[in-house]
């Protein structure tokens, strides 16, 4: 039987993503509200600079993996134009559902589907832009989900993980205790759920840091990879160009 994490504890590989989808219903209502309340709104700018950072163009075909509530589908949908096309994706329903009807609200309709990472459902060279925000730490196979993006995407496409990832070490202490302390009350406050909270806290740690996760890159089939850190490591971007 082989087994993965899930946060701190240690699940079999075939549990994984029923768990991770428990946490994403739970959490789906009040997640933007979250969002702004756990980042101090910063989340808002590390998006922005991940879109800036995509530099897409008219007639542009992107992949927006785990895009759950929309935020960079519909910033990636103003860059594309009519011409492109912008597929919102992600495995759990209830998240892609918010990030639907948030879409349907601002007068954007995209092509919206409930799909794995680690089996796209898309032809091999497809897409210009692969970007997946907050969702690589939350797979099973994060090497398979990898190896799929690469596939997708044509010759010279890019891959976009923005993330979590390893903070500088002069603020450790106090992230480690913002992440164990706050972030569960203020989900119990807030959503009426610590340990949906306390999981992403964990999830974030046994995430791979800025250099692994470059080679677990390069190792999928990026030839070229770089990242970006962002407010002293607590999120990195890490940009993928397929050679």
């Amino acid at each position: 039987m082989s087994t993965t994490h899930f946060g701190f504890q240690s699940v079999r590989e075939e549990d994984k993503a029923r768990h991770v989808r428990g946490v994403f219903d739970s959490v789906a209502p009040k997640y933007d509200l979250m969002n702004d309340l756990m980042s101090a709104g910063l989340h808002r700018a590390w998006k922005a600079y991940t879109v800036m950072v995509a530099n897409l163009r008219e007639g542009d075909q992107v992949l927006d993996i785990a895009g759950g509530t929309g935020d960079l589908s519909l910033a990636f949908s103003r860059k594309v134009g009519t011409t492109g096309r912008v597929v919102h994706t992600d495995i759990n329903e209830a998240m892609l559902r918010v990030g639907r009807d948030r879409l349907i609200d601002k007068g954007v309709m995209l092509p919206t589907l409930v799909c794995d990472a680690e089996h796209l459902p898309f032809p091999d060279n497809h897409f210009d832009l692969v970007s997946v925000a907050f969702g690589l730490r939350n797979m099973t196979h994060k090497d398979a989900a990898l190896r799929e993006m690469c596939r997708v995407l044509k010759a010279r496409g890019r891959l976009l993980v923005l993330e979590f990832s390893k903070v500088a070490k002069p603020l450790e202490r106090a992230y480690d205790w913002y992440s164990f302390q706050v972030l569960p009350r203020l989900g119990k406050l807030v959503a009426g759920d610590d340990s949906s909270y306390r999981y992403l806290a964990e999830s974030i740690r046994m995430h791979p840091g800025q250099e692994e996760l470059k080679s677990l890159m390069q190792q999928s089939g990026f030839g070229h990879v770089d990242y970006h850190n962002m407010t002293g490591g607590i999120v990195a971007l890490h940009v993928g160009i397929k050679c």
